[in-house]
């Protein structure tokens, strides 16, 4: 055992379904022993005419447990989630765990807290993920497995009641939550590399007609932008998205309203994302679903510009920082090396 979980079974699916059978009867059944025995206001008369309380659900938790199938590597493995996921609080990331549409200008903008925290207990570190009172806790279970669990404190954030009937659509919330999440940091940890499959993004393409069509070069803001919203993309909008989606996304990434990229601006981007496989059309629609490769490098080639490019050029360029000094080292040993073997007389 792990302490509220399974560390090692027989029949994983056995107890799967035991789990997957816990409902609102087993809770209301519990309540019902209870009331029989506590004090209340209710007579036998008024309870038999159907009065009573009625249970609410005011705190629920879904967790999901994955033990690792190689413990020692669990920590160095947890550690660097953490560091690539300290962004993932970010409203527009927290939307697209929740499946929550979060507005944060307007006359009506979402309420509450959008942020991430690591919160160390001894030597055990916690990624925490804040959306108004719920929050998802991952964290490395007793050095064996990694848990993560939402936490759910008031349903009417979910469109979802309070009653005890509602637990199976707050179930669902729960678990899908921890799925997404799951999901983000998978792609995260899949990139596609190779200098094959950078040049494919972005250098220009040749249709078979004979038309060019541009790439998506990294340092191009505009680039940039495109390749951050197929990530959003991918898990908030399954089923596909439209032009005046892209438009919508891309237009606040580059400090401009949405309607200041025109239609033709819009239409030139979805055919470079077309014709360089990071996105297809839906046959018969006006829809564009993210491929796979658009998944996968999107996430992948954002990463890199912000915490390795941008990062990167930063240090070199200031004296003193830990990267300017190693290559400031890295050039005097050369050149010693080069002295030494008299390759400059």
């Amino acid at each position: 055992m792990l302490d509220n979980a399974f560390g090692h079974v027989e029949d994983a699916d056995a107890v799967q379904e035991i789990c997957d059978s816990f409902d609102g009867s087993h809770i209301r059944a519990l309540v019902d022993k209870w009331m029989a025995v506590l004090p209340h206001p209710f007579t036998p008369e008024q309870h038999g005419a159907g009065y009573g309380y009625e249970v609410s659900i005011l705190q629920a938790e879904f967790s999901l447990t994955q033990v690792l199938d190689r413990p020692m590597s669990g920590r160095i493995f947890f550690d660097q989630l953490i560091r690539d996921n300290l962004a993932i609080g970010r409203p527009d990331l927290v939307g697209l765990i929740f499946d929550r549409q979060i507005r944060r200008r307007g006359k009506h903008p979402t309420p509450g807290v959008f942020r991430t925290r690591v919160i160390t207990d001894d030597v055990t570190p916690s990624l925490h993920i804040d959306f108004q009172t719920t929050s998802i806790k991952q964290y490395q279970k007793l050095g064996r497995a990694l848990r993560t669990e939402t936490t759910i404190n008031n349903p009417i954030e979910f469109r979802i009641n309070k009653g005890l009937k509602n637990l199976p659509a707050l179930r669902e919330v729960g678990f899908s939550a921890n799925r997404r999440l799951l999901r983000v940091q998978y792609i995260s940890h899949n990139p596609a590399d190779g200098a094959n499959a950078l040049a494919k993004v972005c250098r220009p393409v040749t249709t078979p007609t004979g038309q060019r069509v541009a790439g998506l070069p990294l340092t191009d803001p505009r680039c940039t932008a495109l390749l951050t919203v197929l990530a959003v993309f991918r898990i908030q909008q399954p089923h596909g998205f439209t032009a005046a989606d892209l438009r919508r996304h891309v237009a606040p990434l580059l400090d401009k309203q949405p309607e200041e990229i025109t239609p033709g601006q819009t239409s030139y981007d979805l055919r470079r994302l077309v014709k360089h496989d990071l996105i297809r059309r839906k046959h018969g629609t006006h829809r564009y679903q993210v491929t796979d490769t658009g998944a996968h490098h999107a996430l992948f080639l954002t990463r890199v510009q912000h915490q390795v490019f941008n990062t990167g050029l930063a240090e070199l360029t200031q004296p003193g920082t830990r990267l300017h000094t190693a290559i400031s080292a890295f050039d005097k040993a050369l050149g010693r090396l080069a002295s030494d073997a008299n390759i400059n007389s």
